[in-house]
């Protein structure tokens, strides 16, 4: 079954530390069901200095987050997702509360003769 999330959607968190930030989801793991937002659940790292970088340093990247804690974000608000299967074959993530499509799915299938 395809995620209600996908790459480059604009997302906000429903629950946890990070509750209400709103960020773009910059990468999207279907095996662990969860998804790298950018801006949230921001962690420090400690790196030792090696011959790529010398100096070492602390680096802050994105965690991973839970999939079923971000919600797509439509009119500033956050929504559920429904799948819709149009008369030609193709399907679409539609928001369930405006009906607004936030993506294709795939495209139109050929029907086999």
């Amino acid at each position: 079954m395809p995620a209600h999330v996908r790459k480059g959607d604009e997302v906000i968190v429903r629950s946890g530390d990070h509750k209400g930030k709103v960020g773009t989801v910059l990468h999207v793991d279907p095996d662990s069901q969860s998804v790298i937002v950018k801006g949230v659940n921001l962690r420090t790292k400690a790196l030792k200095p090696t011959r790529n970088a010398p100096q070492g340093g602390v680096v802050t990247r994105e965690a991973p987050i839970r999939m079923s804690k971000v919600a797509p974000v439509v009119d500033g608000k956050p929504t559920r997702v429904r799948f819709q299967t149009k008369p030609d074959g193709s399907k679409v993530r539609v928001a369930a509360g405006g009906g607004q499509v936030l993506g294709t799915v795939h495209g139109p299938r050929s029907k086999k003769p």
